[in-house]
């Protein structure tokens, strides 16, 4: 007897799935089309300094900050078109000797523009590729343009880039250089005043006498910007756009009437202060007001040191001593028997202390040299070696040999802009 096998198909089964798939999906699409029509609302509260993590669940996009806010030489290659821009990829334009900064460039993009490789703007510029450029600045952008650089491989030159508190006499001294010298490299006076982030020539031994002006990019700041305007994007925090700017979260909070419990939000604009008018302000803050007694007296010790052909740089030396010593008083008392704008001692040899106190005589005996009213008892400036190349303090010390030599050196922004009041 034989027994038929029925076998059933393999794939019925699956056939059956694959109708009910297909009567589902037209269901499915209408359901995802009606999702896609859903708004999505993204709300972002900015913590002002504390830097807190959007939550989770929130897919933030950051803008980034202001171009003006990038390193000059970030690569930007892959950024949109603007008006203005021209991007790697783009028809470049002819490069003019000169390009005029407008808000928003850089480098990279201004190098891109005129098909001009980011190194060799830098290069013509003296710049680094950490260097900030500013609105209205003028940039080289052929060798034409640029000054002269002939001597320079015969001429090697390092540099120094100024931080808050230096000074020219202070810069010379730690590389061994004269005051003098580095001022003539860099086109300074001893009246000029540096800035931090400033870029300063040290010349080497063998250069020291040549004034390496091709390698000079001196800072404007008379045509930097005091401000600048940022708007807040969804994920920016005070204390981020801060860090970027190069300046202070106080600065900021500052220059928008904002405390640390304030809120900040996306399309909010916000006033950047520049570093350099920070500085500035500081630096004016730190000058000691003259009084019309201090004035007579600091009047005297320029007129003095005038008249005996005294540098700039001898005459702030001189004006800082006094107001260490003195506050810039002719005081008839001081520590033991010192007296006067200086604090001269009668008992090893400076004079009588009626001579002492006449502040003419004083300031002859603080400058030394030809006219030293007490030869070869008492040491003034002129007599003291290589003064030129010392910071104010050094050199200062070197004449007052104080107990308290590092004082005088709080005094020299002070004594600087007294001597620009007095000529």
């Amino acid at each position: 007897m034989s027994t038929e096998v029925h076998r059933i198909p393999a794939t019925s089964g699956a056939s059956e799935k694959t109708d009910r798939s297909r009567r589902a999906q037209p269901a499915e699409r209408r359901g995802r089309g009606a999702l896609l029509t859903v708004p999505i609302v993204l709300v972002g509260t900015l913590a002002i300094s504390l830097n807190l993590a959007a939550p989770a669940h929130a897919a933030v996009v950051k803008k980034p900050l202001n171009p003006r806010f990038v390193e000059a030489g970030a690569d930007h290659s892959s950024a949109r078109s603007a008006p203005g821009r021209v991007s790697k990829s783009a028809a470049t334009e002819t490069a003019p000797a000169q390009y005029s900064v407008a808000q928003g460039d850089t480098v990279s993009g201004i190098a891109a523009r005129f098909g001009l490789s980011t190194p060799a703007v830098l290069s013509l510029n003296g710049l680094d590729s950490a260097a900030l450029i500013f609105p209205g600045q003028v940039l080289n952008l052929s060798a034409a343009a640029a000054p002269s650089v002939a001597a320079a491989p015969s001429t090697p030159v390092s540099t120094h880039t100024v931080q808050s508190g230096d000074t020219i006499g202070g810069i010379a001294a730690a590389h061994g250089l004269s005051t003098d010298v580095v001022l003539a490299a860099n086109g300074l006076e001893r009246s000029s005043v540096i800035y931090p982030g400033q870029s300063i020539v040290l010349p080497t031994a063998e250069s020291a006498t040549i004034v390496p002006a091709a390698f000079i990019t001196p800072m404007a700041p008379a045509t930097a910007p005091a401000a600048s305007q940022y708007t807040i994007a969804s994920g920016d925090t005070i204390s981020a756009v801060a860090a970027t700017a190069g300046v202070k979260v106080q600065d900021i909070l500052d220059a928008n009437g904002l405390g640390w419990s304030s809120m900040i939000y996306p399309g909010q604009v916000l006033t950047i202060p520049s570093p350099e008018a920070l500085a500035a302000a500081e630096r004016a803050e730190a000058v000691t007001p003259l009084s019309s007694e201090m004035r007579q007296n600091a009047s005297t010790i320029v007129a003095v040191g005038r008249s005996l052909g005294v540098s700039d740089y001898g005459l702030v030396i001189a004006l800082a001593a006094a107001a260490q010593e003195s506050g810039l008083k002719n005081l008839d008392y001081g520590d033991r028997d010192s007296l006067g704008l200086f604090q001269q001692r009668p008992s090893v040899g400076w004079g009588t202390p009626e001579q002492v106190l006449d502040p003419t005589r004083a300031t002859l005996a603080f400058f030394g040299g030809p006219s030293n009213p007490n030869p070869g008892v008492t040491r003034g400036l002129l007599e003291i070696a290589g003064w030129e190349s010392m910071t104010v303090t050094d050199a200062a010390q070197a004449v007052q040999i104080s107990a308290f030599p590092n004082h005088y050196a709080k005094w020299e922004i002070s004594a600087r802009s007294w001597l620009g009041q007095l000529g």
